[in-house]
């Protein structure tokens, strides 16, 4: 590298480094704070909240660093401008094309940076939080079973308990479920236990019976059964979560199988779409740093300055997103179609090559009418 990019690299970092903090430090908070209130306010202790807050981390950075990475290119591009080094570097002979240089390897970084989150990080730590919130979900539902009260965890849901003993089993408990529109079903047993299953924690009830009562009809049925097992968990939530695409590892999206993924609740067209997903986002981070500089061009046209250029560059970017998201509906019905997740990336490039060509065109257009007058 010259001297010139060393510098516009550091100049670079230097504020992405600043807008990063200030940004993850916003979003961060944001949601620690409504994650506290919802953890204490169910009786969490506060190293329960600093894990949950830690592995949301990636993702919060994740969101950022392409923000980060736009604002530190607008803003050292309008301070170049603003300070005539850019004049100074136009003077020297040095292409629009040229200066786009240290962005680039700028954006390389960025981009490094989020291909790191986008393949380990993330895929851990989503993962991670999920398992605590159906440990914290369990636990959950767990004290929803308070002895001697009569409790409502749900609506059409009645539950009370006489006794709760050492060992953890539950005498004399009574469960009215009236969720399903003209049927109440009331279950009485002698004896419970609540115990783990496969979809959430498991009200094992034994020695009872059921009633089953029919508005319709008026009829009264009487089951008497020696166990029967309640799903607990569906009082306070759903029972059971499925398995998200974003908490798999790379690998096993790659070497995955339609009825691997079946088996787990997905498709192959959203493991494709996620593996792309993953390639394409760190190299759009680094268009958008492109877009962000280039836009600056435009402005130095103009006597009000830069503003309305960066402005269309804010639109160019979002008009790129809405395409992607219009896209990825496409590619995640079908497994062949996933490499529309490049489609924004294209459109970036496009966007880039257009500002450069604009800005070159106007300043050779200055240059011709300055000869002109000469």
């Amino acid at each position: 590298m010259t001297r010139i990019d060393r510098y516009l690299l550091a100049q670079l970092l230097m504020v992405f480094a600043f807008f990063s903090l200030v940004l993850v430090s916003v979003y961060w908070v944001n949601r620690a704070a409504r994650l506290f209130d919802a953890l204490i306010g169910d009786g969490q202790s506060f190293w329960v909240f600093l894990e949950l807050s830690a592995l949301t981390l990636p993702n919060v950075i994740r969101v950022v660093l392409p923000l980060s990475a736009f604002a530190a290119s607008v803003y050292v591009a309008i301070r170049l401008t603003r300070d005539n080094e850019m004049v100074v570097l136009q003077g020297t002979g040095m292409s629009y094309m040229r200066m786009l240089r240290p962005v680039a390897l700028f954006g390389v970084i960025v981009a490094l940076m989020l291909a790191a989150l986008m393949h380990v990080l993330m895929p851990l730590s989503r993962a991670q939080l999920a398992e605590r919130q159906v440990q914290i979900a369990e636990n959950i539902t767990a004290r929803f079973l308070r002895a001697g009260e009569f409790l409502d965890p749900a609506d059409g849901i009645t539950v009370f308990l006489r006794e709760v003993t050492p060992e953890g089993q539950l005498l004399d408990v009574f469960l009215s479920d009236r969720r399903r529109a003209g049927v109440r079903v009331d279950y009485s047993a002698a004896s419970a236990l609540l115990a783990p299953g496969p979809q959430g924690p498991v009200l094992v009830m034994l020695d009872g019976v059921a009633l089953i009562h029919d508005e319709a009809t008026g009829r009264l049925t009487t089951i008497g059964f020696d166990d029967l097992s309640y799903d607990v968990g569906g009082l306070i939530g759903p029972a059971g979560r499925g398995t998200d695409v974003r908490e798999l590892p790379t690998r096993a999206l790659l070497e995955g199988t339609a009825e691997s993924f079946e088996a787990m609740g997905l498709t192959l067209a959203e493991a494709r779409f996620e593996v792309m997903s993953r390639h394409a986002q760190p190299i759009l981070a680094l268009v958008t740093a492109l877009i962000g500089f280039a836009a600056v061009y435009l402005g130095q046209f103009s006597r009000l300055g830069a503003w309305r250029q960066v402005l269309g560059a804010i639109l160019a970017l979002a008009l790129i997103q809405l395409v992607g998201n219009a896209t990825s509906g496409a590619a995640l019905r079908d497994a062949s179609r996933a490499v529309l997740a490049f489609v924004p990336v294209g459109l970036g490039v496009l966007v880039v090559a257009g500002m450069v060509l604009w800005a070159s065109r106007s300043r050779g257009s200055a240059r011709n009418a300055a000869r002109g007058q000469a």
